[in-house]
């Protein structure tokens, strides 16, 4: 199983604390872990630890993150051929605040696209066709924006079906793929306060292929077009941390879709492998492994 992943890879700085600090409050750090994060960089570990052999292009690894990154993909299934190691380039770190289900997430992404479209440097790859020939299936962030789309362009040229995710209902991206994964996140950054309900048809009917809206711990829908809508309430397990879940659902349906599920066996692997990853803190570390997933379903 070689998959292709296309997308935003950085180094993650997380802290849990015991109380989410109010203004000009104290808040003690009951634990801190430094690990390799994105949308790209946690589906590439959670992909490994399930089986997968993994390729992953993206971002550009800067002087910050260099050794981070060859250290961390080290022991696992991951192939880092495609990227580019820039010396030049500080590299891009966010750090996490967590605690229970609460996660705040500060950066400097704004920087680092603003750059770029205000004529800087562009501090990530264009897609390499060799990656997708490589591949059996691909997933694609929808986050390099005319990038991520000729990624897209490549797979549906060369016959390879891929998973993408919080990218717009009429998009070349979400039109050609096979399982298009939205959070209400990305609904409420493209859309504002449009609802679930109301958002749902207009994705399932600009696609042939597989649409999840997702909702946090909660239930969530997923159909296909000219299809009733469909409900699935996920498994529920002790929370630790929800750092990193919706990753890990991505990831569950690049394996599913890999391994020719069904829709309803899709969204049910995904969401095993994404209750696994909240039950313990930092995932990233511990990633969710595929009888950890398999016992949670027979359960």
């Amino acid at each position: 199983m070689k998959i292709y992943l296309y997308g935003m890879i950085c180094g993650s700085n997380s802290f849990k604390l015991n109380d989410f600090p109010r203004p000009d409050e104290y808040s003690e750090i009951q634990h801190s872990a430094r690990f390799i994060g994105g949308e790209t960089g946690t589906c590439a570990t959670v992909l490994s630890s399930l089986g997968a052999e993994v390729r992953i292009d993206g971002t550009h690894i800067g002087r910050s993150t260099a050794e981070l990154t060859r250290k961390f993909y080290g022991c696992k299934n991951v192939d880092l051929c495609s990227l580019t190691f820039d010396n030049d380039f500080e590299g891009l770190e966010d750090y996490i605040l967590i605690s229970g289900d609460i996660r705040t997430p500060i950066g400097r992404f704004g920087h680092f696209f603003g750059e770029y479209y205000n004529g800087g440097a562009k501090h990530w790859n264009e897609p390499k066709e060799r990656d997708v020939l490589w591949c059996d299936h691909a997933a694609i962030d929808d986050c390099f924006g005319d990038d991520s789309k000729r990624c897209a362009e490549m797979c549906v040229r060369h016959g390879r079906p891929y998973v993408t995710i919080d990218c717009r209902y009429d998009s070349y991206i979400h039109r050609h793929a096979a399982v298009t994964v939205i959070s209400g996140e990305a609904l409420k950054m493209h859309y504002g306060d449009v609802s679930r309900t109301e958002m749902f048809p207009l994705y399932a009917e600009n696609s042939e292929g597989l649409t999840i809206i997702t909702n946090g711990g909660g239930e969530f829908f997923y159909g296909r077009k000219g299809e009733s809508q469909k409900k699935f309430t996920p498994f529920k397990v002790d929370a630790v941390s929800t750092l990193g879940a919706g990753d890990t659902f991505k990831a569950g349906c690049t394996y599913a879709l890999a391994k020719g599920m069904s829709d309803e066996e899709t969204v049910r692997f995904a969401s095993a492998c994404a209750a696994v990853a909240v039950s313990r803190y930092p995932s990233q570390l511990d990633p969710p492994k595929l009888y950890e997933a398999e016992a949670l379903m027979r359960e």
